[in-house]
């Protein structure tokens, strides 16, 4: 399994469709549903099939041979402009 890349959102949580899609993990909300509801989707290395899961910083999503992991945004601010 690949190293988890780090994916920021901005607010305390996210749902797992919202972040399957943010991750480009898939093309769409509608794409999500099916692939959570076939058990295919692990959080922290479970399977999850409640698309509607809260994440929090830190969780690792891993669908197929992709994972990511859940960051937080102010992580990314020390942009040089």
């Amino acid at each position: 399994m690949a190293e988890p890349f780090d994916v920021p959102i901005r607010d305390e949580s996210i749902r797992l469709g919202q972040f399957l899609k943010l991750a480009n993990l898939v093309e769409s909300g509608a794409e999500a549903k099916p692939v959570i509801a076939d058990g295919a989707v692990l959080v922290n290395g479970e399977v999850e099939t409640r698309r509607g899961r809260q994440l929090v910083k830190g969780d690792v999503v891993t669908l197929g041979p992709q994972s990511a992991r859940v960051s937080d945004e102010s992580a990314y601010d020390d942009l040089p402009w």
